[in-house]
């Protein structure tokens, strides 16, 4: 069962690079072709940008999906693995949505749309309570994604310990006593 959801996992991520792909290959047609035609140079570069923004999302979210369900996931703690996803994916996504809003405003400042600049103004509020979101997101499982201190128990793998944080200075004297390990997480 573990075997099929990570090719699934695969497939699927594999699908979302393509089109990361491809997206990169319009924005560059997509902007030949605007200057080819004879468009203003900040127009088609905006139409660029903004297909490249799409494609960085796509490329984010296969990355998160290969990390996450990739053969050897048991690398370390789930909550962390989750935190670092979601933080890396929704903070792409806030970039492009304002970037998206951004271009948007001046699209409507060039064509003299001043009716439409409410919509790229709630775009940029919703990235913006999307940032909030996460913010809480993470304040709220900083204490899960911590792995739990745990001493060491065992008497070999205590004496061990002791011997190299005494060749290292880290201690006064050759006594076995346990230490806490703590993850970099």
């Amino acid at each position: 069962m573990r075997q099929l959801r990570v090719l699934m996992a695969l497939v699927i991520a594999g699908l979302f690079f393509s089109i990361a792909g491809v997206l990169v290959a319009l924005s560059g047609y997509q902007f030949v072709a605007g200057i080819v035609a004879g468009t203003e140079i900040a127009t088609a570069l905006l139409k660029t940008v903004s297909t490249a923004v799409v494609a960085l999302a796509t490329f984010e979210l296969a990355i998160g999906i290969t990390r996450e369900y990739r053969a050897d996931a048991a690398d370390g703690n789930i909550f962390a693995n989750v935190r670092r996803t979601a933080t890396r994916f929704i903070s792409v996504v806030c970039i492009a949505l304002i970037l998206e809003a951004l271009i948007m405003v001046i699209k409507y400042s060039q064509l003299e749309l001043a009716g439409n600049l409410p919509y790229p103004v709630a775009i940029i509020a919703g990235a913006s309570v999307l940032l909030v979101a996460l913010g809480v997101f993470l304040n709220l499982t900083r204490a899960d994604s911590e792995k739990p201190a745990r001493r060491l128990e065992s008497a070999p793998f205590r004496e061990a310990a002791s011997s190299r944080l005494y060749r290292c200075g880290l201690t006064g004297g050759s006594e076995a006593r346990p230490y806490i390990v703590r993850s970099k997480v």
